[in-house]
């Protein structure tokens, strides 16, 4: 439990206060914080570790722009509770109220009018004399009203491709992990159920509070009221895939103090789709005075951090896209001893390469029937072709 929040000047005084609890915490303990910080770090809140145990208190600090933020608290908890949560997630120092619909309702957003009404009246807070309705709703992820909704219901499926491939060019790891992406604004409360074509081949699935988990066990149905808005339904992974949409295939020798490179990209298996946003990078190894490397489609470039990045965009069809050239070694070396990672990114529009379909979508209780969309893409997450 989060007791109570201090704000820090480079001097150790105090600025700003926050009592999270009824018990209120004294401010002697900013006084033993900032006799720790000249004691073990010379003064510089910096170098102070972010989680300090006092005889009274564990204490949790982030400094930023010459200002100590520290948070106190008299139980052992997760750090990142006291360091990221938001005081109007806060209810007597415990996280309460985490859906963003609720928070958009109890905080209003800035305006031309509400920043008048506040020069007038004098008052500066944007949070609401009132609790949402929808606080004490069974459906609390959704607003009470939904306003201009349009009586429309998008699903997309997005994916990322993790890829492993050897030296020998096999493929020893190939999975997806994706997100089903609902796009909803539908007016009232209506009820949502998502079925797709084959959902035995997913693994690991997380779900939005809003989603019933019975009929998922027994049917692999996903049923739920939605919230208003764009909101990540599920998650999900798919595991050992047997191939990738392109191959990107490096050949490396060194002799006599040069590094000879090859690579060369094509299509595997066509998904039947366009391929593009294509890039190939690889850290150039250590030790290597010069680089010459050329391509005869895409752009390379060596960066400032040694990184070889070249962007291919799409594989024309009348040629397959080659990155060729020299790596020239420092003085002494005679051959590459440490070879480099390749990481391939790429996109693909209106597939998913884990073969995941959607059934149906049927939405229920609205005052007409809706439009309903749905959407594909696949993009590469941690695709990586060792040399």
């Amino acid at each position: 439990m989060l007791q109570c929040v201090f704000l820090l000047s480079d001097s150790g005084e105090v600025m700003v206060e926050k009592q999270m609890t009824a018990h209120r915490v004294d401010r002697a303990i900013c006084g033993w914080f900032w006799e720790y910080v000249l004691a073990h770090a010379a003064g510089d809140p910096s170098k102070v570790l972010q989680v300090v145990v006092s005889p009274t208190h564990y204490l949790f600090q982030v400094y930023r722009h010459g200002v100590t933020f520290l948070a106190c608290t008299q139980v052992e908890m997760p750090p990142l509770m006291a360091i990221e949560i938001l005081d109007e997630m806060m209810d007597n120092g415990f996280p309460l109220t985490t859906e963003p619909n609720i928070l958009k309702e109890m905080i209003a957003q800035p305006n031309i009018v509400s920043k008048m009404l506040n020069v007038v009246t004098g008052k500066s807070s944007a949070i609401g004399n009132k609790l949402p309705d929808a606080t004490a709703s069974f459906v609390h992820w959704r607003t009470t009203v939904v306003k201009d909704a349009s009586n429309e219901a998008y699903v997309s499926i997005v994916e990322e491709l993790d890829a492993c491939v050897n030296r020998e060019g096999v493929l020893v790891k190939c999975e997806a992990c994706g997100d089903i992406v609902v796009n909803s604004s539908l007016p009232g409360v209506p009820e949502l159920t998502l079925s797709f074509a084959n959902p035995t081949i997913i693994n690991d699935v997380r779900f939005h509070p809003c989603v019933r988990f019975r009929p998922w066990e027994s049917s692999q149905i996903l049923s739920f009221v939605p919230p208003d808005g764009q909101f990540k339904l599920m998650s999900y992974r798919v595991k050992k895939l047997k191939t990738t949409p392109i191959y990107v295939k490096p050949q490396l020798s060194s002799d006599l103090g040069n590094c000879r490179v090859n690579v060369m990209v094509g299509i595997r298996n066509d998904p039947g789709k366009p391929i593009d946003s294509i890039t190939v990078q690889f850290q150039l190894p250590p030790l290597i005075a010069s680089a010459d490397l050329t391509a005869n489609h895409g752009t390379v470039d060596i960066l400032a951090d040694q990184t070889c990045l070249w962007t291919i965009g799409h594989i024309p069809k009348d040629k397959a896209p080659s990155l060729s050239g020299n790596l020239r070694l420092e003085e002494g070396l005679a051959h590459l001893h440490v070879f480099p990672t390749f990481q391939v990114k790429f996109r693909i529009m209106g597939v998913a390469l884990s073969g995941l379909q959607i059934d149906r979508l049927e939405v229920k209780n609205t005052p007409s029937a809706p439009y309903k969309g749905f959407r594909a893409q696949t993009q590469a997450g941690r695709y990586e072709v060792r040399s």
